[in-house]
């Protein structure tokens, strides 16, 4: 009777932290939402197959900091996913125990062994972007004699031009997009609810004009919408750039060593944005990034930039110091 009454109870709390936490009191985006949703799916999956144990019969004890760690894991062996991945999982297991630690104080020592685990250290990879010569070349070799191919020019003309996510892009709507005689714009809708407003080249003005009198009139119907005229699927894209770029391939032969995704044509309009001279705070506001610190990954992988800086600063010339032999304690910690 007690387990059973601990069941009802865990029921209630992850009932709870979705419907009063997280839509009602902090009114998270409906992305958050089904974010933390699919976590809790993962790691419920995962202790049903350990532990036998179905989700409704569940308790917050059972969800200690082991069994946490042992899910993990699991994300990374054997789901395969990156330290990104598992972190994210991580937050949204940590914030369902902040909630329990309100709402079940009694469990404060097991709630605070959990909100213990701290997130994972990786390496940052060096941005990734293309040149003019190979944006352009990606763009060019699309077959615009085809229904999917000028869709496909217009969509990564517009994801260049505007830098927008794979998730902005995909959510563009008709109504979304504003023409003008001069040059037009696009509102995306970013993270956390997020709305920014990006001016439009003429030339993709233009695109876009002569594209939409290929879609639905509707205004709430997607920019770039699949075959069945519905939303574009995230890997939808994915998929047709990877194509387009293997094309491509064929004119521009550095197009062939480099993978190109949704993201490399974010950052890359970020770099040419930043070799025109533009300061990194109108970029950070340009990509939606809520920190500048973001948006400085850009100046940190800009060799030119780095190069001028140091044709301003004359090379050392310093005699060769004596040649000491180190102390023994000194030499044993360098070489850790």
């Amino acid at each position: 009777m007690i387990a059973h009454n601990s069941s009802y109870i865990f029921t209630r709390l992850v009932q709870k932290f979705f419907s009063e936490r997280l839509i009602n009191q902090q009114n998270v985006s409906s992305k958050t939402v089904a974010a933390y949703r699919d976590t809790f799916r993962l790691l419920f999956q995962f202790i049903k197959k350990q532990n036998g144990c179905s989700p409704s019969d569940l308790t917050l004890s059972n969800l200690n900091a082991d069994l946490i760690l042992d899910f993990l894991n699991y994300l990374e062996e054997k789901r395969g996913n990156c330290i990104r991945t598992r972190n994210a999982r991580l937050a949204a297991i940590r914030a369902f125990f902040q909630f329990a630690a309100l709402e079940e104080p009694e469990e404060a020592a097991r709630v605070n062994r959990v909100l213990a685990i701290p997130m994972k250290r990786f390496d940052r990879p060096s941005v990734k972007y293309l040149s003019k010569e190979e944006i352009n070349t990606l763009l060019s070799a699309l077959d615009k004699t085809t229904w999917i191919g000028r869709r496909d020019f217009a969509m990564f003309t517009t994801m260049y031009n505007t830098g927008a996510r794979v998730s902005e892009l995909i959510g563009i709507c008709l109504k979304d997009v504003s023409f003008s005689q001069s040059s037009g714009s696009v509102s995306l809708h970013g993270k956390g609810r997020k709305e920014r407003t990006i001016p439009l080249w003429k030339s993709t003005t233009a695109i876009l004009k002569k594209w939409k009198r290929e879609i639905s009139d509707y205004p709430g119907s997607p920019m770039f919408p699949n075959a069945n005229g519905r939303e574009l699927s995230r890997l939808g894209v994915e998929f047709r750039l990877r194509c387009s770029n293997k094309k491509a391939g064929v004119i521009c032969s550095s197009l062939r060593t480099k993978s190109v995704s949704p993201h490399v044509i974010r950052h890359t309009i970020a770099m040419h944005i930043l070799h025109s001279g533009v300061d990194l705070s109108v970029i950070a506001l340009w990509l939606g990034h809520e920190s500048i610190q973001t948006t400085h990954m850009y100046m940190e992988a800009d060799l030119k930039t780095k190069e001028k800086a140091l044709s301003l600063i004359n090379s050392p010339k310093n005699k060769s110091a004596k040649f000491k032999p180190k102390d023994k304690l000194l030499q044993f910690l360098e070489g850790l």
